[in-house]
């Protein structure tokens, strides 16, 4: 059975570490594409903020070269300038490309590195061209007239618009000739350590010297936001399955714990019956063939034995029976003004009578006046904690019996020097049938039943009791009444 447990423990530990290793896997994957998907809606929308800003630059400089009716098209990082408003003008088309070798290119700048080109022109197109180019331009390595207040604040908007956010630092880079201030790196404190990639101002700056880029702290919140309800469910789904595995593994060692008390119970049962029966068969065999009959004192003196022992055997059912009955049936509690001391005093004279091994009482039980107890039962559990005492002790045995009221109600408690018992089964001692496991050593009788009993019985009156103790050391059992 033990192996059993163990097979099933070890199978269920592996299945809950494997499912909470893809859950964990998963939601790292997840996290990573979020963030991936961060960096590219960033880039993106950099890229279509400043083209668009661009075109509007064109549009002015175009206007200004005499081509105010011209449209705007955005073609990558390739800035269109194609059709026109009129009919007369339906030849002429103007394309920023980078350097070609085309024959019919006219050169932008010394360096080449920007051409505009001109097809199906008219012979003023050369002359606004180059007005045009004047106005794009740059010396001195200087930025671009950029504005970067109303670029952040489109950027903004258009990462609000892709369902984006995150703060940012925004600002021109020199990629070509770094200056005080403007670098190939983006300016921006530490914490903003996610950077865009560049865009290129070709509308401002032909030389592609300047380029504009932004800097994110990382999105990390951001993510976690947008993957709350994962989170969530993959926490409810790994609590409840955790749960569900605890649950189970409590209710296999519950089940087990009570496979053990039944057999405890049962082997405990067959040594109680087994006594008096044996006892009233020998009784009877004494009788039948040792002539007992014809002495009539023999005679009495078996019969008065077979009656104790019939009447033991009657208990011990009656016992077991009133226990299942508790079951189905709350323990009746009947209240009435008892003294403690007095009923303290009266079951000490009653086990100094009986008692088969010397017992040395120390009783200090304050006379406090009447407590309302029902008195047969809290009687039987003061005697069950003598009784217990005295079973389970040496040769002999002192028992310290002590009662106080105090301002909430009336405490008691039974402390002796007997073997004690092990810390890992205190808890379990008021559990019906538990007895502490002795192997197959039965040197004490009983069903396990006593210490249940006064749990139950402490309880009813609203009180609650609890164990101190120390293998052979002794025990002592503290209980409150309410008062």
């Amino acid at each position: 059975m033990k192996r059993r447990i163990r097979i099933i423990f070890w199978l269920m530990a592996a299945c809950i570490l494997g499912i909470n290793g893809f859950q964990a896997y998963w939601l790292y994957n997840t996290y990573e594409l979020t963030n991936a998907q961060f960096s590219r809606t960033t880039n993106e929308a950099l890229q279509a903020v400043v083209l668009r800003q661009q075109a509007v630059a064109l549009r002015r400089q175009f206007a200004q070269a005499g081509y105010p009716k011209f449209r705007i098209q955005i073609n990558g990082d390739t800035l269109v300038r194609t059709g026109p408003a009129t009919e007369e003008d339906s030849a002429d088309r103007v394309v920023i490309v980078p350097k070609t070798n085309s024959p019919d290119a006219l050169d932008a700048s010394k360096s080449g590195i920007e051409r505009i080109i001109i097809r199906n022109h008219r012979p003023d197109t050369a002359r606004r061209s180059r007005l045009s180019l004047g106005l794009r331009r740059h010396n001195g390595g200087k930025p671009p007239e950029v504005d970067l207040r109303q670029l952040a604040a489109d950027y903004r908007a258009e990462l609000r618009r892709r369902d984006t956010e995150g703060d940012f630092v925004l600002d021109t880079v020199n990629m070509l000739r770094p200056t005080a201030g403007h670098g190939p790196e983006l300016d921006a404190p530490a914490s903003y350590s996610l950077r865009t990639q560049p865009v290129r101002l070709l509308a401002l700056d032909f030389d592609g010297e300047w380029q504009v880029q932004a800097a994110f702290r990382p999105p990390t919140f951001y993510i976690l936001r947008r993957m709350g309800g994962l989170l969530t469910g993959s926490v409810l789904l790994l609590g409840l399955t955790t749960g569900c595995f605890v649950l189970m593994l409590n209710t296999i060692l519950r089940q087990k714990k009570l496979a053990d008390v039944k057999n405890d119970f049962i082997n405990n049962m067959t040594h109680e019956l087994k006594t008096p029966l044996a006892t009233v068969s020998a009784a009877v065999e004494a009788m039948q063939h040792f002539g007992a009959l014809n002495d009539p004192q023999k005679a009495q003196t078996y019969l008065s034995i077979s009656r104790n022992e019939l009447q033991r055997l009657s208990d011990l059912v009656e016992k077991v029976l009133n226990i299942a009955v508790e079951e189905r049936q709350a323990l009746q509690i009947n209240p009435e003004p008892v003294r403690p001391a007095e009923l303290v005093q009266e079951l000490v004279q009653r086990h100094q009578l009986k008692a088969a091994k010397p017992v040395h009482f120390e009783v200090d039980v304050a006379e406090d006046g009447a407590v309302p107890l029902d008195r047969l039962h809290v009687g039987n559990v003061i005697n069950n904690l003598i009784d217990n005492a005295i079973k389970y002790s040496r040769e002999q045995v002192t028992i310290a019996i002590r009662g106080r009221r105090d301002e909430t109600g009336w405490r008691l408690t039974v402390q002796d020097d007997g073997i004690g018992i092990p810390r890992s089964y205190q808890e379990a001692i008021f559990d019906r049938f538990f007895r502490v496991p002795t192997g197959d050593l039965h040197p004490v009788k009983g069903f396990g039943l006593g210490l249940y009993y006064v749990r139950q019985v402490v309880e009813r009156h609203g009180g609650h009791i609890a164990v101190r103790s120390e293998p052979n050391r002794g025990s002592e059992f503290s209980l409150w009444l309410p008062a």
